[in-house]
């Protein structure tokens, strides 16, 4: 017997909920707030409201954030996704991706819903958390002046983002003044950012600060690549623009590895090297299997920038 693919997202987006729940927020209560293009329907807003007796709203994101933007080309658009979809680029054929990603970059943070929030931490289907987290994220934010916190970074796929680093550079030159001076630009560029090195924080994965993408300076920058429509002509992740934006707009002290929290989004895992870490987090993840140091992360360019 088949199984819808929507059932399916539906019964592990109900996973995750539950593990964000044993792992952490039936100790602290924190509301959530759940966002889709379409309505939600009464069968799931009963399943997941039973998980957690935090408060749970449900919002329906607005057409003209989820849908591409009237200056498209949509004939240019289509045979972009045609062709990636020939090469085999992950998600390469994909419209809702691309509208994913575009939502994510630019439109989340302006939702209603949201408006009453500084803080978040993005929860997505599919995704796991492996040890308690026994102190609170968004008190330390707050209280060490964080803006971005992480868990995984890796390399983006190239062929996704062709132009995007010659956009930021292009920004760039027409905005010096958005350049912190305490940037991580080493973070992102090998060579003092004539080149972007493809490394990026894994966004299904973010405890951030709002106000900085409500800032005029990334909304700036956001705006700019919208109008280069590289969200659909090619397939900018959201990943890369909030990586990007963070590494060269904000201080490097802003940006925070969780180093403690237990995150899988298959196929790849963070777990806690640190033993003590570790064992206080009662974590289920075997550290051996972290992809902390694999050849494809970029925790050891993180570090040594």
């Amino acid at each position: 017997m088949s199984v819808p693919t929507r059932h399916i997202v539906f019964v592990v987006f109900l996973l995750s909920v539950r593990e964000v729940e044993d792992r952490f927020n039936r100790k602290f209560g924190y509301p959530y707030v759940l966002l889709n293009d379409e309505p939600f329907d009464e069968e799931f807003k009963k399943r997941v409201s039973v998980l957690s007796s935090a408060p749970m709203e449900f919002g329906l994101i607005p057409h003209d954030h989820w849908n591409a933007p009237s200056w498209i080309d949509e004939q240019r658009a289509t045979e972009a996704r045609r062709k990636m979809g020939e090469d085999g680029i992950i998600y390469g054929d994909s419209l809702p991706y691309r509208n994913m990603c575009r939502f994510n970059s630019g439109f989340f943070f302006r939702h209603s819903l949201l408006q009453k929030y500084r803080y978040y931490w993005r929860v997505e289907p599919w995704v796991h958390f492996h040890c308690d987290v026994n102190s609170d994220p968004f008190r330390f934010m707050q209280d060490h002046n964080k803006s971005y916190g992480f868990t995984i970074s890796m390399y983006e796929f190239e062929a996704t983002i062709r132009s995007l680093w010659e956009t930021v550079k292009e920004f760039s030159k027409i905005y010096p003044k958005t350049l912190n001076p305490q940037n991580a630009l080493g973070f992102v560029s090998d060579d003092g950012g004539a080149n972007y090195n493809l490394c990026h924080f894994w966004s299904n994965f973010e405890i951030a600060d709002m106000d900085f993408w409500r800032g005029d300076t990334y909304m700036s920058f956001f705006e700019f690549l919208d109008q280069k429509g590289g969200f659909y002509y090619e397939r900018w992740g959201d990943a890369p623009v909030h990586s990007i934006a963070a590494a060269l707009f904000l201080p490097r002290s802003s940006v925070h590895f969780f180093e403690e929290i237990g995150y899988e989004h298959p196929p790849y895992t963070h777990c806690p090297i640190n033993e003590e870490q570790w064992t206080a987090g009662r974590c289920s993840c075997n550290p051996k299997g972290s992809f902390d140091y694999d050849g494809y992360s970029c925790l050891s360019r993180w570090e040594k920038n």
